[in-house]
């Protein structure tokens, strides 16, 4: 947490929100949310309005929407409004990576049962039947391994805050 005797080089700061989100981009996200993104990961209070995004990065506040709808859509950011004023605070998810990933497990869940229909119409014997069975019997491995590590995740995340 930045304190008044904190100095931040801001321009650093926007050099590295610049070079994250490039980094984002070309992992998949697309580009403004992923500026939006570095944008919020990179502030002391993890939270910020529109305007202070569209400002600090230079944009117009439709392309912040167009961000922050984005980024709400698969789980990164959160929209929340205090009592009494008019504008809204983008905002992480407080245990932000766990979140996104347990969203992600709904996906891989989805993936797997949808290759088990799969499995179903065509039948098991058959070589796409094996090829689905193989992809549901990977997704299942992936779900068990993915709750193995979300567990040591919680433990190790405790043992660093105690």
């Amino acid at each position: 947490m930045t304190t008044p005797d904190t100095k931040r080089d801001e321009d650093a700061v926007r050099r590295y929100v610049e070079s994250l989100g490039l980094v984002l981009s070309q992992i998949g996200m697309q580009r403004m949310p992923a500026r939006v993104f570095a944008a919020l990961m990179t502030t002391d209070e993890g939270r910020l309005t529109a305007a202070d995004l569209a400002s600090q990065l230079q944009v117009s506040p439709a392309a912040v929407s167009g961000a922050v709808r984005y980024l709400e859509q698969i789980g990164l950011v959160a929209k929340e409004r205090e009592p009494g004023e008019r504008r809204d605070h983008y905002r992480l998810y407080d245990d932000l990576w766990y979140a996104t990933f347990m969203k992600r497990d709904r996906m891989i869940i989805m993936w797997r049962d949808a290759a088990e229909n799969g499995i179903d119409a065509l039948g098991e014997d058959t070589p796409s039947g094996k090829r689905l069975a193989e992809m549901r019997d990977f997704l299942s491995f992936m779900l068990d391994e993915l709750n193995n590590m979300y567990e040591r995740w919680h433990q190790l995340r405790e043992q660093k805050n105690a």
